[in-house]
């Protein structure tokens, strides 16, 4: 009988240990459990709290700019509002434009990095080939034209890339049949009734266009497709 005692409260003590060796376990198992409820393969970037630098790649913040890009290009009709290099080089051009001296207005080319395209065709002298395509003025009806091209507002064309650009007219990235009356007007300074047709049925403005770059460097001036 007493030994039978004997194996009664051994066998308890075993069961007692179990018990608090399970009681012991229990919140470990509970713990996994939240800890895959949490963090569940596939969930999106950022759903575990926590901000990774792919993150931002994957909420479009890099891709902005492209955006831009495809959207409309920003009018500008305040010259105050250009960067500082823009409007300098727009100011230099207009000075020297207005001395009607050809050799002035290729100074300013020549302060580029590189010289502006100025011609189609792959031309070298720009004072030889205005003169050429403007004979009875001896090449002066350019300035002209380039005056009144810079004193139309311009627009802002392919921001935060390196064809980042501002462009005269404006017309030349705006589609001419969406021009308001008030437009137009502006527009008729620059070219004829019969420019406009002939440009509209061509399908874009392909009169004379300057561009400038966002560092201020001049890229060109130019006329035609």
């Amino acid at each position: 009988m007493r030994r039978f005692s004997s194996i009664l409260a051994a066998a308890a003590a075993i069961m007692v240990v179990t018990l608090v060796a399970m009681t012991a376990a229990t919140p470990a198992f509970a713990q996994t459990r939240v800890h895959t409820e949490v963090i569940r393969p596939g969930a999106p970037p950022g759903a575990n709290g926590d901000t990774r630098a792919d993150d931002v790649v994957d909420t479009g913040a890099i891709a902005a700019p492209n955006a831009v890009r495809r959207g409309t290009p920003q009018v500008i009709t305040d010259m105050s509002k250009l960067p500082p290099a823009v409007a300098l080089m727009r100011e230099r051009i207009l000075a020297a434009a207005r001395t009607g001296k050809l050799d002035v207005v290729v100074s300013a080319m020549q302060s580029s990095k590189t010289l502006p395209i100025f011609s189609q065709a792959g031309d070298k002298d720009p004072i030889a080939y205005w003169r050429r395509n403007y004979p009875d003025s001896e090449g002066i009806e350019v300035l002209a034209i380039l005056t009144e091209i810079l004193e139309t507002p311009c627009v802002h064309v392919d921001p935060g890339t390196p064809e980042e650009m501002y462009v005269w007219p404006y017309f030349a990235r705006t589609p001419l049949k969406t021009l308001t009356p008030e437009q137009k007007v502006e527009l008729f300074k620059i070219v004829t009734g019969g420019d406009y047709k002939d440009m509209l049925n061509a399908g874009t403005y392909n009169f004379f266009r300057l561009g400038i770059g966002a560092d201020g460097g001049w890229r060109f001036f130019v006329s035609g497709d």
